[in-house]
């Protein structure tokens, strides 16, 4: 797949961030992987984020790494586009998308550097020596730390062919409104916030209608439906699938911190689709939270 071909997959749709199966033991579970990718590619996204945020990229060693992204190109083949989660230290970014390339992925998104502040100069000469790295298509993530002006942006794709989106997920109306202005369509958008959900309709106002979905991990029917919703301006629709659904969601989720991972793995695990436990730093659902968002999801069945 060519950057340009990765830009057009990423210009429509739904997008979505499998899990990454653990077995009891917190050990990679790739046959439960498998299994869950062939689960959720007929569901109809666009293009599936293999080792991303949701599928807790920031928790997997170099070695695990390659191997859950060949399982995901090899399962979804010919099926729907696997972009590969990259990110942390410039070196270790690098060694993941070339890894990454290797395996037959589609393109990376680059998730934020790891820790520590920098500059837009600093930024810029990150994301530049992975796109460098490869050949593929490169989406930013403009997340936590990693905050990109317009004008690097903009310096970036004059040298940078390659680098072809921009997820957006800080949520800031006014900088991401500049960035449509300023880029136009040199880049692909996507919306990145957790439980991207909520905010679809007013990135869709902003020239940004593409966003990723958590809850399509479990519910991917419903996932699908709003975002259907979202793309015909089905106001009734996506404003009784908030209401009766997403509102709720988010109050288990803001439970606690880390939370936007772990309750999308016990709603797989409700669904029938257990991915195993979270790894630490993050914890799973307590009891009351799991059965709470258990009776949430039961009313979606009853609609």
């Amino acid at each position: 797949m060519t950057p340009q071909h990765l830009k057009d997959v990423m210009s429509s749709g739904l997008l979505s961030f499998p899990l990454t199966d653990f077995d009891a033991n917190g050990d990679f579970n790739a046959k439960g992987y498998a299994a869950r990718l062939e689960w959720l590619a007929p569901y109809g996204a666009s293009a599936l984020f293999a080792a991303g945020g949701t599928g807790e990229f920031f928790s997997l060693t170099s070695s695990e790494y390659p191997a859950i992204i060949r399982t995901a190109v090899d399962t979804c083949q010919g099926k729907v586009p696997i972009i590969a989660g990259a990110g942390g230290p410039t070196r270790f970014a690098i060694e993941c998308a070339q890894a990454a390339e290797k395996a037959g992925a589609h393109g990376i998104l680059l998730l934020p550097h790891y820790l520590t502040e920098a500059s837009q100069e600093g930024l810029a000469a990150h994301v530049e020596a992975v796109c460098r790295s490869v050949d593929f298509g490169v989406i930013i993530y403009n997340r936590g730390i990693s905050r990109f002006a317009p004008e690097t942006v903009a310096r970036l794709a004059e040298r940078n062919p390659n680098l072809v989106g921009f997820k957006d997920g800080v949520g800031d109306i006014e900088a991401m409104s500049a960035m449509y202005l300023t880029m136009g369509d040199r880049l692909a958008y996507l919306g990145g916030l957790p439980t991207a959900e909520v905010y679809a309709a007013a990135y869709k106002a902003l020239g940004t209608p593409v966003y990723s979905s958590a809850v399509f991990n479990f519910v991917p029917r419903t996932a699908m439906r709003f975002y259907e919703a979202v793309r015909s301006d089905d106001h009734a629709t996506q404003h009784q699938l908030l209401k009766d659904f997403f509102m709720p969601y988010l109050k288990i989720r803001n439970k606690g911190a880390g939370y936007a991972v772990s309750i999308v793995k016990a709603g797989a695990k409700i669904v029938g689709h257990d991915a195993g436990p979270v790894r630490a730093p993050l914890s799973d659902l307590k009891p009351a939270e799991y059965e709470a968002l258990a009776q949430l999801i039961g009313t979606l069945e009853k609609q």
